[in-house]
């Protein structure tokens, strides 16, 4: 069950800081019980930060400014953030149509890369494991049409890179090394290991008792 929750409802253990959809519907593939809480933390490259550190350290801060907001229940907090690297350029969220054009040009019949950092505080135990995950995409070339007809489904407007691999860009991408999940937003297994080595239990093998705390 992912947030809101009735005011009577017992806070899950886990709660995902973010208000991404994608994220959310994941972990509820997997069966946990979270709720969903955005973070309100500053997303600005620092100046000489790396793409692998800037995701790190943006996961981390989502993961415990929400873990340090009072009367803010559960145990384990999910950070997480994607980013879409070509030429070691970042791409983000396009702030209008043109962005995302050009965006969408840079990466027609290319490869590029797609970092999400992720943390996982454990509250409880005053822990948090942190780690990033880069998988490697290639787009087909894409005409001018498609690139002008694409953003005007409004798909590309939240999305890093201006493109959703799960929306209709997948008939963009030729090729892709790596994880899946991690291209739309979570690297799942990685999510999943750190999860259990603070003591969650696996998927699908899911202890009705974690819900409370």
């Amino acid at each position: 069950m992912s947030s809101p929750l009735p005011p009577s409802s017992p806070a899950p253990q886990l709660v995902l800081a973010s208000a991404s959809p994608r994220r959310q519907e994941f972990l509820q593939r997997l069966g946990y019980e979270f709720q969903a809480v955005p973070s309100r933390v500053d997303e600005s490259l620092l100046p000489e930060e790396t793409p692998e550190a800037h995701v790190i350290r943006l996961s981390r801060d989502k993961a415990l400014e929400v873990a340090g907001r009072r009367n803010q229940g559960g145990r384990f907090f999910l950070g997480s953030d994607t980013i879409v690297l070509c030429d070691r350029q970042i791409l983000g969220k396009p702030g209008h149509a043109d962005d995302a054009a050009q965006m969408l040009r840079l990466l027609s019949g290319r490869e590029h890369a797609v970092v999400t950092g992720y943390a996982i505080h454990d509250r409880q135990a005053g822990r948090t494991l942190t780690g990033q995950v880069t998988t490697r995409v290639t787009f087909r070339s894409l005409s001018a049409g498609e690139i002008d007809g694409y953003i005007a489904t409004g798909e590309p407007f939240d999305k890093a890179g201006s493109y959703a691999i799960q929306g209709g860009a997948a008939g963009f991408v030729s090729r892709i090394t790596g994880s899946y999940t991690n291209v739309v937003g979570l690297p799942l297994a990685e999510v999943v290991e750190a999860l259990v080595s603070l003591g969650m239990p696996r998927p699908f093998c899911y202890d009705a008792a974690m819900t409370t705390g």
